[in-house]
């Protein structure tokens, strides 16, 4: 899952960047409303943080523009107003949650959990022929064993079971996992996918992950008697 952070503040927008990634979340940081609206147009988000008072568009300002576009992406409102009359107006301006400063890391997590927990349809794992993954847990299983994904390799893992049998192209799996700051080559992809591989053929898959030529990577039922 990739957030889009949008924090004034660069000492906590990096601290929390840091809490997200341990958390197995991809995220980009920007600290101003009109980067936060450039990101947003440019897709790929499955949620968004934004803190009310910022530099050339404030949180609101950025919340309302969204959703006149039609932009329904769950959105939590961070900020240091904590008075009734903020949170009515941040929630009828179209915010899923709002949460004051200071916070405790673990209610931050649990609340974006639930807001996105729609459009991950409820489910803590997801299945494909005899593989598991726990979202909550980050583990992928099978009858036979199971692994404790890293960050990345569970966004792509992610990804995949999210989209069964659907062509991904490499370029989103590197916008949805490295995001658009980072300085991968794209060849990184195909590493993933190898220690994703590996992982499968460990667990004794009987779904793998299969490469189209200038295409993709989809993740498809093995053929039968090739496990």
């Amino acid at each position: 899952m990739r957030i889009l952070l949008a924090e004034d503040e660069k000492p906590l927008a990096k601290a929390l960047v840091k809490i997200f990634e341990k958390n197995h979340y991809a995220v980009d940081a920007v600290y101003d409303g009109e980067e936060a609206l450039q990101y947003l147009d440019a897709g790929n988000y499955d949620a968004v943080i934004l803190d009310i008072m910022m530099p050339k568009k404030d949180g609101i300002t950025v919340l309302r523009t969204l959703r006149a576009n039609g932009n329904m992406i769950p959105v939590l409102l961070l900020t240091a107003r904590s008075e009734v009359d903020d949170k009515v107006l941040g929630l009828d301006s179209g915010a899923n949650d709002y949460l004051t400063k200071p916070f405790e890391t673990k209610e931050l997590l649990a609340r974006i959990r639930t807001m996105t927990r729609s459009r991950n349809e409820g489910d803590v794992k997801l299945r494909m022929g005899n593989i598991a993954l726990d979202r909550s847990t980050f583990v992928l299983s099978s009858p036979i064993g199971s692994f404790q994904l890293a960050n990345k390799e569970f966004q792509m893992m992610e990804i995949f079971l999210s989209n069964p049998r659907q062509i991904i192209p490499t370029e989103r799996l590197m916008e949805k996992i490295w995001g658009f700051n980072s300085g991968a080559e794209i060849n990184v992809v195909w590493v993933y996918i190898s220690y994703l591989r590996k992982k499968l053929s460990a667990l004794g898959a009987d779904v793998q992950i299969k490469a189209f030529r200038n295409a993709g990577y989809a993740l498809e039922e093995v053929p039968s008697g090739k496990i």
